[in-house]
């Protein structure tokens, strides 16, 4: 019985895991119907680009997701860091208010803090990423960080444990779909899902980064 009891056990843990994708082109709702069918439980689309504007593409993605019945839908920004760019606030507050007007919202909204045009400076890293946190609890959105080790250590310093009471979306493209290779930082202990493989041709003809959750 003993035996029966923890096989059910590891069955059910089993069971419990999730495949979702990431990606940038558009996808229609039926191709979400398809997507769903295909066992992906969870969508991220871009929401907002690195040249500073909505991605009205994204936007558009994660409304046909919804349609097609998926309810874990989830969106990203890739920070702009420009002089040019809208504030670190504002370019969260123009990304919700962009799916507020759309009529959809995100589950979870990722900061995407990895290498592409940050300054050198820490300090100013950190005040940026904390700002765009401020503003998106503000909205009452919940929102995580999308990074891993050697992003965190560019970026913002290993020292700095600021964001680690938020979710921690793991980039790591070792092609295993468990944590098993995490290291630690950024005061994480444990990731919530790891991006295990880049651009890669997905379920149903979509480009994607393929995600996994336990």
């Amino acid at each position: 019985m003993k035996f029966f009891v923890s096989a059910l056990l590891l069955i059910g843990a089993a069971s419990a895991a999730r495949n979702g994708i990431d990606f940038i082109q558009p996808v229609s709702t039926a191709t979400f119907q398809c997507i769903h069918k295909a066992g992906y439980s969870f969508v991220i689309p871009r929401v907002f680009t690195s040249v500073g504007t909505l991605d009205h593409t994204g936007i558009q993605n994660v409304k046909n997701a919804r349609a097609a019945g998926l309810t874990d839908v989830d969106g990203y920004i890739f920070p702009c860091l420009r002089s040019n760019c809208p504030s670190a606030a504002n370019q969260v507050k123009e990304t919700l208010d962009a799916l507020k007007s759309a009529g959809t919202h995100v589950s979870t909204l990722w900061l995407d803090i990895e290498r592409l045009a940050w300054p050198a400076n820490h300090a100013s890293n950190r005040a940026f990423i904390e700002a765009m946190v401020r503003e998106a609890q503000a909205y009452k959105q919940q929102v995580g960080i999308y990074s891993n080790y050697y992003n965190w250590q560019d970026i913002v310093g290993l020292d700095y444990h600021g964001q680690s009471s938020l979710m921690l979306w793991w980039a790591t493209y070792d092609g295993i779909k468990d944590f098993s290779k995490f290291a630690p930082f950024g005061g994480w202990s444990r990731p919530t899902i790891h991006q295990w493989e880049g651009t890669t041709t997905g379920p149903c003809g979509v480009s994607v980064d393929m995600n996994y959750v336990p």
